[in-house]
């Protein structure tokens, strides 16, 4: 008894034949037209010589195509991988290079990037483009349309068998350091990330995800990137479900025309990326004279980033028939706990979720910490292989102790005496000063509660006194720049003194991945600058 993604897909096409699968401007798909699609797209990946374990890159914006792509790969035992849109020169190169790609479907307008690099990728012989009209930069690629590549293919069913063990690959950057392509079983992601059939209520066989497709109520619209693993998680969740996959067509965020497409679509499950979102979008709420009829949607996901309290306990108060959901987890560990936002309810300064039963906190010795001991967040099971092509990170993410395999990102943790988990932050980004441990989420949690205070990254900078101190960079709400006394006794009544920042940088617009994940690096270098100008 094998799960396998294109299998459980074929099964839920299968049974809701009829019923709208993806919807993305003034394309609407069914389940039918949609894997005939797919499978046209897999053939001609096929027949340009992609086979089985051989990587494909999608280099694209969020829209049918994506998602068809990464399903047509699946089909013939091929591995997509993301590609971050935002990236230059160099990280492209690294990226194709490190993934081995031998094909990539990409947007055309970038194909003057991919032109300027095409020499030093011997291995990335397929190119597969989407949009724009024929250019020089198109022509030297060879680059097949999308589209007249799906027309001149078969529509198909008619591939080898698939396995349990045919791998799912998620680059991650994180927050420091290169990407890593981590590898998943996509049995194990099926079940780790994808759902597995229904949260809560895990199917037991494949034939099962029929049941669940007739059942399958979905509208999912995920309000983030395609390239980064919450929105494709949260899409394969609805999907394999026999829900639908609303796909917002407008590059960036709208924060009206996301609520506007909530209304009209009949979302009942929005996906989103922290503040760098959340707060965009229930500001456009607030500021509203007519918001939408938003009666209908069910659920609000944050995930890959977590809520401020100020944000949660606002988007709690706007969707009051709208379950408010902060979702932990990561590339390395899957989904991991939730925690359920209310607008009456106290709102920790720390966030504390509610994990899975595969979730704990280890120690040091990488043994159960103790109640109120700070360790690190650690999930066993239905984890990752590994690294692709690195051995040694792959080691120290995944150890083995006593037989089992545990997952260990990053982020440090504490048990409560309830048994939930207070997430501190990664110890990869965590400031030591004087001893003490700062954790940067906690801080910009705080911060971001000050009215004046829009968006905001904490850092660490060389203190000769305490080794390092917090300085916090702040983009200040409507211009505003308020001095630290004038920020300080806010946060006095939510973080001890030590964690509170030393000293404030302001800067026009905080610089975050398209996932909504801090750029620690770029705000320890902006800091250290104006600091220095400063003296």
């Amino acid at each position: 008894m094998e799960f396998n993604i294109a299998d459980l897909w074929e099964k839920v096409v299968d049974t809701v034949p009829d019923r709208e699968a993806m919807v993305c401007g003034e394309r609407r798909l069914t389940f039918t037209t949609a894997d005939e699609r797919i499978n046209q797209l897999a053939h001609a990946l096929k027949s340009n010589g992609v086979g089985v374990g051989d990587h494909v890159a999608l280099y694209l914006y969020n829209g049918t195509e994506y998602l068809e792509a990464m399903l047509a790969a699946f089909k013939i035992r091929a591995v997509p991988i993301n590609v971050n849109y935002r990236y230059v020169e160099d990280e492209l190169r690294y990226l194709l290079q490190n993934s081995e790609s031998v094909a990539i479907v990409f947007h055309a307008e970038f194909a003057p990037l991919l032109a300027e690099i095409k020499n030093d990728l011997p291995q990335l012989v397929t190119y597969i483009s989407i949009g724009g009209e024929s250019s020089t930069e198109l022509a030297s690629l060879n680059a097949i349309d999308y589209e007249k590549a799906l027309a001149g293919a078969s529509p198909d069913r008619d591939f080898d068998p698939r396995s349990a063990d045919d791998l799912y690959i998620l680059y991650t950057g994180g927050t420091t350091g290169m990407p890593k392509g981590v590898m998943w079983r996509q049995e194990d992601i099926f079940f780790g990330a994808f759902g597995g059939g229904g949260a809560g209520n895990l199917i037991a066989t494949p034939e099962e995800i029929a049941d669940r497709a007739i059942a399958g109520d979905f509208r999912c619209l995920p309000a983030c990137p395609f390239m980064h693993g919450t929105a494709h998680w949260m899409a394969f969740t609805a999907l394999l479900t026999g829900g639908a996959v609303i796909i917002d067509s407008v590059r960036g965020l709208n924060p009206d025309h996301v609520w506007d497409l909530v209304a009209t679509e009949r979302v009942n499950f929005l996906v989103i990326v922290g503040d760098a979102m959340g707060r965009p979008l229930v500001e456009a709420l607030e500021k509203s004279s007519s918001p939408p009829d938003l009666s209908g949607l069910s659920l609000l996901l944050s995930g890959g980033a977590i809520l401020s309290p100020t944000v949660k306990k606002s988007l709690a108060a706007a969707l009051p028939n709208t379950i408010v959901l902060d979702g932990i987890g990561s590339s390395e560990a899957g989904g991991q706990g939730q925690m359920v936002a209310s607008a009456d309810g106290e709102m920790p300064a720390q966030p504390r979720f509610v994990m899975n039963d595969e979730t704990i906190v280890l120690n040091e010795d990488l043994r159960p910490a103790a109640i109120g001991e700070v360790g690190r967040l650690a999930r066993r099971g239905r984890i990752p292989l590994g690294y692709f092509r690195d051995p040694e990170k792959s080691a120290a993410t995944f150890p083995e102790v006593d037989g089992v395999r545990w997952s260990l990102p990053g982020d440090h943790a504490r048990l409560e005496d309830d048994g939930t988990i207070t997430v501190l932050g990664r110890g990869s980004v965590s400031i030591n000063t004087g001893g003490e441990k700062v954790y940067p989420e906690e801080v910009e949690g705080a911060l971001k509660g000050h009215p004046d205070v829009f968006d905001a990254v904490v850092v660490g900078v060389p203190d000769q006194r305490w080794g390092e101190r917090v300085v916090a960079v702040i983009q200040g709400r409507s211009g505003a720049t308020p001095a630290l006394e004038e920020i300080e006794p806010h946060l006095r009544k939510h973080i001890a003194g030590y964690k509170i920042p030393r000293a404030v940088v302001y800067v026009d617009q905080i610089v975050r991945s398209p996932s909504g994940k801090p750029d620690y690096r770029w705000a320890a270098k902006t800091a250290q600058s104006q600091l220095s100008e400063a003296k």
